[in-house]
């Protein structure tokens, strides 16, 4: 498991998904952004850590019986009782919300174990119970029927799939109040510190347009001017 250093957790959980999407697209990625997943509900505080991975497979009827929750072992049941406190549980349901990939019980019991988040491309039953828990949770929409009936569990921690977007064990998962952003584990450190100066001049250009400035040479800054006004803006605000 990626260890995330408490200064770059700390940045990450003060950036946007989107400006991450734009410091990651600078280095020529494209296709980070996991795809027709939202919150469950609006937290106002990000989801970060690195990515412990499940996924499923078709289900086939003979081999995804209502029995198979017996085995203390059955890979959704394991996963939900290995996934490391301070990760994100991140579940291949092969973007098929007409199953759920939990339910309430089994988030609640992943909250409880310090999990910092849990994101599927699939959907998530006992939705309204989810939305009321702490931790932060992304689906594509309420599902109902319990995951036996279309998926079938199959791998812990192997890479996967999700929304469109490869997902490795130890990337890097940011979630905000509007989508999800796979982070290469590799790039996590200068990406946190990067997004952290973007962040602070997006703010900066914030303040100048609802002041009535024009978005020409201050966005992005192609007049040395505003670069200037910028630098003494961080030094009044301490950013």
């Amino acid at each position: 498991m990626t260890t995330l250093s408490d200064s770059t957790r700390d940045k990450l959980m003060r950036v946007s998904v989107a400006t991450i999407s734009t410091a990651l697209f600078k280095r020529g990625l494209r296709n980070q952004t996991i795809q027709d997943v939202q919150p469950v509900a609006h937290k106002g505080r990000n989801m970060v850590g690195p990515a412990y991975t499940l996924r499923y497979i078709p289900a086939r009827e003979d081999l995804n019986k209502l029995e198979v929750f017996r085995n203390p072992e059955h890979p959704q049941r394991a996963c939900v009782e290995t996934c490391p406190p301070g990760a994100v549980l991140v579940m291949d349901s092969r973007k098929n919300p007409r199953a759920a990939s939990a339910g309430s019980i089994l988030v609640t019991r992943l909250m409880v174990r310090g999990v910092a988040g849990v994101v599927t491309d699939g959907g998530f039953r006992d939705s309204p119970e989810i939305a009321g828990l702490a931790i932060p949770a992304y689906h594509n929409r309420p599902s109902a029927p319990t995951n036996l009936t279309l998926h079938q569990a199959l791998d812990i921690n192997v890479p996967i799939g999700c929304g469109d977007v490869a997902v490795w064990p130890g990337d890097i998962m940011v979630g905000d109040d509007e989508a999800v952003i796979v982070i290469p584990a590799e790039l996590a450190d200068e990406i946190a510190e990067e997004a952290v100066e973007m962040t602070a001049y997006e703010d900066f250009v914030t303040e100048r347009v609802q002041a009535g400035q024009s978005i020409i040479g201050l966005y992005p800054a192609t007049q040395p001017r505003n670069l200037e006004e910028f630098a003494a803006w961080r030094a009044k605000h301490g950013r």
